[in-house]
């Protein structure tokens, strides 16, 4: 009888003491050294990076040409069966392959690093073997440490492939630092889902024309009312010279004035009181390419259900909360 909670704990002891291994070996190692060289060809490289494995270092492989693709280095998987019927043809020498195999002796990989040798394609070996030929015949080798897989026959590539994962994040990573790829590049490749919902400049969602709710100053609050009644957003902004935004005023902001002087002339209340005196001034606002996640982070840090968008402190757009959440923003 198998205790599977015992079993799960083992497993994840396992991988844990597999990585622990990699960040030691990271401490003045070989394994630095080739990873600065690998990180500047890669950095440094006019065409894409090529990543090449079969088996689970092949499925490794296509994951992170994803997240090497995503953060800003162009990449993609070259599976070796096909390049050895035809794909080679998509390797060109202003590339940089970088090859998966644990053992470092995976045949199929043979013309994939033919190939590179005769066109003088710079080669990366990541692998668990430092005689290996791959490692011997790569330009560089990034040589992870001999950890025991999780699976208890030492056979099922386990922790070995999570090393593989690792190393492979960190290089995606450290090239995105490089780089300087920021959250507006993520937004260029992530278009789609809540990522790219997150990451969309709130003037591509913004309330802009005839549907922004302004008064003038002098504006009696029965006009005001009535604004914010017909734009149903919640809020008026008030401008002041220039047009530039001097204050808002809430719907909220509406009831406790009229509680405040529930017991006054209605006409003095509505029709002799203007905006101007119970607006509210340097209230929050954001640039046109304030990202969507941090306006929504600063709408429910202040408690408040929008925000009016400037330029030159003029008002061109107005954000909501609801707006927001309902675009898949979180």
């Amino acid at each position: 009888m198998v205790d599977k909670a015992a079993s799960v704990s083992e497993v994840i002891a396992v991988n844990a003491t597999g990585l622990q291994a990699l960040q030691d070996v990271l401490q003045d190692s070989d394994l630095t050294r080739a990873l600065d060289t690998a990180l500047d060809l890669i950095d440094q490289m006019k065409g894409r990076l090529i990543v090449a494995g079969v088996g689970k270092s092949g499925l490794i492989g296509r994951k992170l040409a994803a997240t090497f693709a995503s953060t800003g280095t162009p990449a993609f998987f070259v599976h070796p069966a096909e390049a050895s019927h035809g794909d080679l043809g998509m390797i060109q020498s202003d590339d940089v392959v970088l090859m998966l195999s644990w053992s470092g002796e995976t045949k199929e990989l043979s013309d994939i690093l033919t190939y590179s040798r005769r066109f003088a394609v710079p080669t990366i070996a990541m692998t668990g073997r430092a005689d290996s030929t791959l490692s011997q015949k790569a330009d560089v080798a990034l040589i992870l440490p001999l950890v025991k897989e999780a699976c208890p026959h030492n056979l099922a590539p386990t922790t070995s492939t999570l090393l593989q994962l690792a190393l492979g994040d960190a290089l995606a990573i450290t090239l995105l630092k490089m780089k300087g790829f920021s959250e507006e590049s993520f937004r260029d490749f992530h278009p789609g889902g809540k990522l790219g919902a997150a990451l969309t400049p709130v003037s591509d969602i913004m309330y802009s024309g005839d549907d922004l709710p302004l008064v003038a100053l002098d504006t009696p609050v029965m006009e005001v009312v009535g604004e914010i009644s017909t734009k149903s957003l919640g809020i008026v902004g008030v401008l002041g010279s220039g047009g530039k935004l001097a204050g808002v005023i809430t719907d909220g902001d509406i009831r406790r004035y009229l509680e405040a002087n529930s017991t006054g002339s209605m006409k003095q209340a509505m029709l002799e009181t203007s905006a101007d005196s119970i607006m509210t001034g340097g209230s929050v606002f954001f640039e046109p390419q304030r990202l969507c996640a941090r306006a929504l982070n600063v709408l429910q840090q202040n408690r408040i259900s929008a925000a009016f968008v400037l330029e030159d402190g003029k008002p061109t757009g107005l954000v909501t909360l609801m707006q927001l959440l309902q675009r898949g923003v979180a």
